[in-house]
């Protein structure tokens, strides 16, 4: 860790003294480096303007998935979810953020059943009764980034396909009650593995969370099947995401090598996610998006 004079301005920008500032916070840091698991880097931990900016962006992305759900219906095709989510996040001054991110041609991610995550919207790819379907919605606004996405039932979705979204949403709440300053990463993984498994479904390890806010995709990487007092250390100002993929079946995934992007259950099982970003606080944690 980079030493700071005490009488320096501290190293998060926040203009006040480092002796004043994040003292006391790298020296509980330096114990913490001695054990065998990662404490996050200085730039991994963000700063109050930075977090303004993060807040900021979230709104939108919160109304734009909002906007989604009034409109999602039956016929609709995932081209003209995607025209929605430009339309709205442009229209609220952002842009979005998976356009032309590595290639990737769209505005959003919308997968369907059996799609585990980055599907691509197609205007020949419609809607149809008792699809379930994640719409994953990524903002930028001035230069701050946010991530969140949700499940949709479309028309008269079976009760196993329904249960399998509840138990996935439920499975947010069981990994946010392990998310607290001073614990480990892997505590909350662990939780959301636990719960999924004793409901009979299984979760993807290879695809996770991360960290976001001034990238697309920051460290760390956030799995969901880790082991209690494992992974990155959380303090105050870290900023993640919460987005398990569970599947009905086994967890064995594969990338289409069509397009290079698309990533299905191997059984052709159903799939469903739900994302949120979280920032760790002081005295627990603060939903930025759902």
């Amino acid at each position: 860790m980079e030493k700071t004079e005490r009488n320096a301005p501290c190293w998060c920008g926040s203009g006040k003294k480092y002796k004043y500032c994040h003292s006391a916070f790298d020296d509980r840091l330096k114990r913490f480096a001695a054990e065998p698991y990662p404490v996050p880097s200085r730039d991994l931990i963000k700063n109050e303007v930075q977090i303004e900016g993060i807040r900021a962006s979230s709104k939108i992305n919160i109304a734009v998935l909002d906007y989604v759900a009034e409109h999602i219906c039956m016929g609709m095709t995932t081209a003209e979810i995607d025209e929605m989510v430009y339309q709205k996040t442009t229209e609220l001054g952002g842009v979005p953020a998976p356009l032309g991110y590595e290639g990737f041609p769209c505005s959003c991610c919308v997968s369907i059943n059996s799609v585990v995550c980055h599907g691509i919207p197609d205007d020949m790819v419609y809607l149809e009764d008792g699809d379930i379907v994640n719409v994953d919605v990524s903002t930028i606004y001035n230069g701050y980034y946010s991530d969140s996405s949700r499940m949709f039932l479309i028309g008269d979705v079976s009760g196993e396909a329904r249960r399998l979204v509840e138990v996935t949403k439920k499975s947010l709440e069981v990994g946010l009650q392990e998310v607290a300053p001073w614990k480990r990463l892997g505590d909350m993984g662990a939780a959301i593995h636990e719960y999924i498994l004793q409901n009979g479904y299984s979760v993807v390890k290879e695809i996770g969370g991360h960290g976001v806010g001034l990238e697309f995709h920051e460290e760390p990487f956030v799995s969901y099947v880790s082991k209690r007092g494992t992974e990155m250390l959380l303090v105050p100002g870290m900023v993640f995401t919460i987005e398990p993929m569970v599947n009905m079946g086994n967890d064995a995934i594969f990338i289409d090598e069509e397009d290079d992007w698309t990533v299905w259950t191997e059984d052709g099982s159903l799939s469903a996610q739900w994302e949120i970003t979280v920032l760790v606080t002081e005295d627990g944690y603060e939903i930025l998006t759902y």
